[in-house]
């Protein structure tokens, strides 16, 4: 999902909570105008603070309507028209919830002119702020800002008109950067080398005719390189979880869902984890502050590890593969990291790219016990707050681990890594390395808030739990 998708996602809704609050307005004052006021006098009180309030409420009531409605369903394929019946829908819907509580609470508001003319003016405003949005939007596409960078694979019919209409729009948000008849090993080679150093978004495969080895292939090629894979409907046989169908102009295509992470749930995941990060330093600074002394008075050395010994910036791997400057409190002796891949590997616990060592001679005192309870790694609350991490995820790993990745275990790079996760709760670093991705792709694909929340109440206990890597 592009980021401009977000944004302008997230725009809709206080766009549309003015919208809400303009037609609220312009009915009250078109009640109250002379030439209303001509045809039918005002007999009842409704002073304007009070209707203001009530008003602030039923936009925000019409705002979850809304979001029942789907009317914040980021897809950037909706037709304009498709969009405005559920504006109507989704106000109607908020018409009758008002005229419910009319029924229940007595009174509301005294004059049903209102209620009518507010559903209308309603209706007509919120199309017109999602138009101008979306025009924005289109126009800025036009320019190439937020494109939708797409690979077609086929050679058929379909894959032509796509190709014809994706090329003759220039404001439907994609844009063809490579074509391949088919997916041969020679073609995978090719497209190997493509997107190393390009962008790309997502992979469409619109023939037919393809072989189901090669639609096989190259949906396994979209997931190890982390690009959304889209099919004409019908043509994959394959099972998959999670689908979403789109029609562009006029052909069916259905995109492969990675994770149920996404849209709007990546803003309330963002969101929830700038809260609750800003909250969780504020809350734990006076540990952080006791802990960066007892660091330096305990040994030499910088009190963050955040560079390798040859003096490098230290990184792990984040969503999509990239990586990011990673830090924690130091809890080894300085310049004594390179031992593990040299005089300690023989002392590796962990089965797989992962290195664990018992018993580590690296560890200092105060590591040791900041080790035991995790607080080494309370400094990725900074991380997460600048969104190179978030609070729920699988464990960032090293550029040399990720490197010897099997396909299947590169599915846990898909989402931002997290301080905590799935397979922290059910074991921490005493789980094999092939269970701990099995749990991190369960919780990639079954995502929710709640459990989220389940991961975060569960954690505390995990860490007081012992185990065997120090």
């Amino acid at each position: 999902m592009k980021k401009a998708e977000l944004f302008f996602s997230f725009l809709l809704l206080p766009v549309d909570f003015i919208m809400i609050i303009l037609a609220g307005l312009s009915a009250y004052r078109l009640r109250f105008a002379e030439i209303t006021t001509g045809i039918r006098p005002v007999i009842f009180n409704l002073p304007f603070t009070e209707y203001f309030k009530a008003l602030l409420i039923i936009a925000v009531l019409w705002l979850i309507v809304f979001m029942f409605s789907g009317l914040y369903n980021i897809r950037s394929a909706r037709k304009l028209a498709q969009e405005i019946s559920r504006v109507i829908l989704a106000c109607s819907t908020g018409l009758v919830l008002i005229v419910i509580l009319i029924f229940f609470r007595g009174e509301l508001f005294n004059s049903r002119f209102i209620v009518l003319a507010g559903w209308l003016f309603a209706i007509f405003y919120v199309s017109i702020g999602r138009s101008l949005i979306r025009s924005l939007q289109r126009r800025l596409f036009s320019k190439g800002y937020g494109v939708h960078k797409v690979i077609v694979v086929g050679s058929g019919d379909v894959a032509k008109q796509l190709l014809q209409n994706f090329t003759n729009a220039k404001r439907s948000g994609f844009a063809v950067i490579k074509h391949l008849p088919d997916f041969s090993p020679e073609q995978m080679t090719e497209l190997t080398e493509f997107i190393k150093d390009r962008e790309v978004d997502e992979i469409i495969q619109a023939d037919p005719n393809l072989e189901k080895k090669q639609v096989l292939a190259l949906f396994d090629f979209a997931n190890t390189n982390h690009i959304t894979f889209k099919y004409v409907a019908d043509l994959l046989g394959v099972k998959v979880l999670h689908n979403e169908f789109q029609d562009f102009f006029g052909v069916p295509i259905i995109e492969i869902k990675r994770t149920t992470l996404d849209g709007w749930g990546r803003i309330v995941k963002r969101f929830f984890d700038i809260v609750f990060s800003a909250l969780l330093i504020i809350i734990l600074s006076p540990i952080l502050l006791i802990t960066a002394i007892a660091i330096k008075i305990d040994s030499r050395g910088p009190v963050f590890f955040s560079h390798k010994d040859d003096g490098s910036p230290y990184c792990r791997i984040g969503a999509g593969g990239m990586p990011f400057h990673y830090f924690k409190f130091r809890s080894m002796k300085p310049k004594t990291d390179e031992m593990r891949y040299h005089e300690l590997i023989n002392k590796n616990l962990r089965k797989g790219p992962m290195i664990k060592i018992k018993d580590d001679p690296r560890i200092t005192r105060v590591g040791k016990f900041i080790r035991r309870f995790s607080i080494d790694e309370l400094p990725e609350l900074f991380l997460v707050f600048i969104g190179s991490m978030s609070l729920v995820g699988p464990r960032p790993h090293l550029p040399e681990e990720v490197a010897k990745y099997e396909k299947h275990h590169r599915k846990v790079l898909v989402i931002k890594p997290g301080i905590t996760g799935l397979s922290q709760i059910s074991g921490r670093s005493d789980l094999d390395f092939e269970e701990e991705v099995k749990l991190d792709s369960y919780y990639i694909e079954n995502w929710s808030l709640w459990l989220d929340f389940y991961i975060l109440l569960r954690t505390p206990l995990a860490v007081l739990k012992s185990r065997q890597a120090d």
